[in-house]
């Protein structure tokens, strides 16, 4: 169980809020308007942004005192973070040892063949198509095997089916992960996650079921999705 109690950031006039409970193994998609803080509070989750009030707990323990790589979270960004310098297994042998030395490479090619990139290890970042790129980044956070997994729009420049098919791929493969996923559509939300936290006007609220905030969004969210 995640948990937020009584957080808060504050940047010059920006101010974000959060007081929320998430259970272990859900899928939560987070929305609102943008420039409202949705990226923001996955950084302060994965340790990335300061809070300047509150707690995050984890099972109880806290955790906003570790820093970022002892958290037990991966985190998956929109630009994918793959190294254009390195291979396909080296990428993925980050996300277990900085330095390379102590890779699992049956692990590597494992949770390769699991994303459907068997027989693309050696390959480079700029020899795979967008999609495959994708693959390999959600592959990474898979091999680290976090409990709980961040996604900051990572499939937003994909196209419809491509899109389709990597949410498909996330929901199947994130296995007993809790997975917080930041989008700007609607149709995402719905598609993956049964919970969705609306984040707008200095909040994060609590998680609702999808169907019944996008059915019945309150003004906020109803102005954003063009409802209003």
């Amino acid at each position: 169980m995640l948990s937020l109690e009584g957080l808060q950031i504050v940047q010059d006039d920006f101010r974000l809020e959060a007081d929320l409970t998430l259970a272990a193994g859900a899928r939560i998609a987070v929305i609102g308007p943008s420039g409202a803080g949705k990226s923001t509070l996955l950084g302060a989750i994965a340790g990335f942004q300061p809070a300047q009030a509150g707690r995050i707990l984890w099972h109880g323990d806290r955790i906003d005192t570790l820093p970022p790589g002892r958290r037990p979270l991966s985190m998956l960004f929109q630009d994918q973070n793959l190294f254009p310098h390195l291979t396909v297994a080296q990428n993925l042998g980050l996300g277990l040892d900085p330095s390379l030395r102590r890779v699992d490479h049956r692990a590597v090619d494992a949770v390769l063949e699991r994303v459907g990139l068997s027989g693309l290890s050696a390959r480079k970042p700029a020899q795979l198509s967008g999609g495959q790129q994708s693959r390999a980044a959600l592959a990474r956070c898979l091999l680290r095997a976090r409990p709980i997994l961040l996604l900051d729009e990572p499939f937003a420049a994909l196209g419809p089916a491509l899109k389709a098919e990597m949410l498909a791929l996330l929901a199947e493969t994130a296995g007993p992960a809790l997975v917080l996923m930041v989008t700007h559509d609607p149709g995402d939300a719905r598609a993956f996650a049964d919970q969705t936290v609306l984040v707008a006007e200095g909040r994060a609220e609590p998680a609702r079921p999808t169907a019944t905030l996008l059915d019945h969004p309150p003004p906020a969210l109803a102005a954003y999705l063009g409802q209003g």
